[in-house]
């Protein structure tokens, strides 16, 4: 018998743990908060209600509406402790003063390149991009890492995989959040 090894890893099962940007808006922090306790409250005890009724009715294995609310169940369970989880460690980024004038964590800014496309988006943290949103981008974006500290009329080169793209800034502005 031969002593007992640990499987070596190759590089392609190892695992990029990328570590996202732990800022968020006060607006992007209340609605996963409200989303938090929708789930507990609400959802979750419905659920539960369905769950329970549907066990009763006897063999489980062909019982689709119990395997159907069982899997959600388990959905929402998880979306919950990866929410209580993840509520404590953010940090609320409030607007400053001093920020006027310069690209910073939740601006909104409009840019134009040299073609003449516009686009405006705010920068918020990576967990308040939600419903396909594009009018967001996050701070750990190519994009906002290549505008933060620039000020109107400054151009951001973004690297991207056709080349660097350059981009002019028009505006900037904050929206001004109660603490």
């Amino acid at each position: 018998m031969t002593a007992y090894r640990k499987p070596h890893r190759s590089s392609t099962t190892l695992r990029v743990n990328r570590v996202k940007t732990k800022l968020i808006t006060l607006e992007g922090y209340n609605k996963l908060r409200i989303e938090h306790d929708y789930l507990w409250k609400e959802q979750r005890p419905e659920v539960t209600k369905i769950v329970t009724w549907a066990a009763g009715l006897g063999d489980r294995s062909e019982n689709a509406d119990y395997t159907f609310n069982k899997r959600l169940l388990r959905q929402i369970d998880r979306r919950v402790r990866y929410l209580r989880k993840l509520l404590p460690e953010l940090k609320i980024v409030y607007y400053a003063p001093e920020q006027e004038g310069k690209v910073f964590f939740g601006a909104t800014v409009e840019i134009e390149n040299d073609a003449g496309d516009i686009k405006t988006f705010k920068i918020v943290g990576p967990e308040e991009i939600y419903d396909e949103r594009k009018d967001y981008i996050s701070i750990d974006s190519p994009m906002a890492r290549a505008l933060l500290k620039k000020q109107v009329d400054d151009e951001a080169v973004v690297s991207t995989p056709q080349g660097d793209k350059t981009w002019y800034i028009n505006k900037i502005s904050y929206k001004l959040e109660q603490k």
